[in-house]
């Protein structure tokens, strides 16, 4: 054998490779696309205290507007207060100085990827090949949350939050539900040079 099939052979390049294989695998299953918008003009360093906004109608389920909540909104409460306490701010039913408010929905989404498989065969003089082109269709379930920051003295929504991802049945249960609320808040305070901090 060669230098490189030995490499290759060793088992410490099996490990390696394993590894790879499960921490790629573990990066795509937790991807959550995040966008944000924010009102710059806003001092978001001000915030200290936060409360849901009062005219909550109903979420996704639609629980609170029947007058109990539903597993959804609890495990958004939850991720939201969370990832709230983590950020030093502090939950407040009197004066706070910002109102949180979320929405969320489950919908079916199709990815068509193109693919080309480029096997033929040349005809006539030259290197001209031919193959079949074809699109396969995915579907999938994807859960989008927005989660609105409310200044509770301006009345004017200071940012907006949204973030979708995968998930695997018609809610978003409460693993998901945290990874997403966590992707969509790492992004407040907003970094940008333009904010007041």
């Amino acid at each position: 054998m060669n230098r490189i099939t030995r490499f290759l052979a060793g088992p410490t390049t099996l490990v390696a490779a394993t590894l790879v294989l499960l921490l790629g695998g573990c990066t795509a299953a937790s991807r959550v696309g995040v966008t944000n918008d924010f009102d710059h003009a806003v001092n978001f360093r001000a915030f200290k205290t936060w409360a849901w906004y009062p005219q909550q109608p109903r979420d996704a389920e639609g629980g609170p507007a029947k007058g109990y909540e539903s597993f959804l909104d609890k495990r958004m409460r939850a991720a939201v207060a969370a990832e709230m306490a983590a950020k030093g701010l502090t939950e407040s039913t009197t004066a706070p100085d910002i109102y949180v408010a979320y929405s969320a929905r489950v919908e079916d989404k199709q990815q068509v990827s193109p693919y080309y498989n480029g096997l033929g065969y040349p005809y006539g003089y030259g290197y001209g090949y031919y193959g079949r082109a074809y699109s396969p269709v995915t579907q999938y379930k994807a859960g989008t949350v927005v989660i609105d920051i409310i200044d509770a003295h301006r009345k004017e929504l200071a940012w907006r939050g949204t973030g979708q991802a995968q998930v695997n049945q018609n809610t978003i249960d409460e693993a998901e539900t945290h990874r997403i609320v966590n992707g969509i808040l790492s992004t407040y305070p907003p970094q940008d040079n333009n904010a007041r901090r």
